[in-house]
């Protein structure tokens, strides 16, 4: 499995596109699986059932008000909110039947990651916070009270896409910003529960997360560091359209 770390750009849009854009070679079988991971920039992705709610345009105002760049998704759930005190990670792959396997395959990452954390001294668990924003069965929290991971699924013909964030750094200008953005949408969630890894483990560094993160993946896979080639940019930049707002 090919290793590729760090962001794609500037623009929020292009690291959003490019995992879709790999997804498509993975399924055209032009290219191997993946593990991507990278610092995202200040981002709002929307899930494309945001789109629809009436009050879509008012929330990506309030998010762009906080400096944080709106995209849509192309893989499900909620709004969520993302910066430079975040991980972001992609996985890859191809299969014979995609839609075979969502649920064992979000339950096979949570733990994963679950492992990776508790390795730092996190007490976390897999499993939805009450209140939580961009709600899901698969989550990691810790102590059962606050989201420090959540994860999202695509899936096409011949291969599928998990994408995760880890909240590393202290979140108040994510709540901040989701506070806004949720209000404007019309969807409930408690930013009590919008926790982040330092809050538990206050000495841990971003590059320590991404370490014991990618020990759990090397026990899964061999990963080879690769980088993202022109051809790849390139088709991401084909597809960037669906993903900016």
């Amino acid at each position: 499995m090919d290793l590729l770390e760090g962001s794609a750009g500037a623009d929020p849009a292009l690291d959003v596109a490019l995992p879709h854009a790999l997804l498509a070679l993975v399924a055209a079988a032009r290219r191997g699986a993946v593990l991507r991971s990278y610092r995202p920039h200040p981002t709002v992705a929307f899930g494309h059932r945001d789109s629809f709610l009436p009050g879509f345009q008012r929330a990506v105002a309030g998010a762009r008000r906080h400096g944080f760049t709106p995209v849509v998704r192309g893989a499900g759930g909620r709004a969520a909110a993302y910066d430079e005190g975040c991980l972001v990670f992609d996985v890859i792959a191809p299969a014979s039947d995609a839609m075979t396997g969502i649920e064992a395959r979000f339950e096979a990452e949570a733990g994963l990651q679950a492992r990776a954390l508790r390795g730092l001294g996190v007490d976390a668990r897999v499993g939805e916070v009450p209140g939580e924003y961009c709600p899901g069965e698969f989550s990691v929290n810790a102590r059962g009270q606050t989201k420090l991971i959540g994860a999202a699924q695509r899936v096409v013909g011949g291969a599928w896409l998990l994408s995760s964030v880890v909240v590393v750094a202290p979140a108040p200008q994510l709540r901040a910003v989701l506070e806004d953005v949720y209000k404007e949408l019309g969807l409930d969630w408690d930013p009590a529960t919008t926790g982040s890894v330092t809050d538990e483990v206050p000495d841990v560094s971003i590059g320590a997360v991404r370490d014991a993160l990618l020990a759990q993946y090397t026990q899964e896979a061999t990963l080879t560091p690769a980088t993202i080639t022109a051809a790849e940019f390139a088709a991401a930049n084909d597809v960037i359209g669906r993903y900016r707002v």
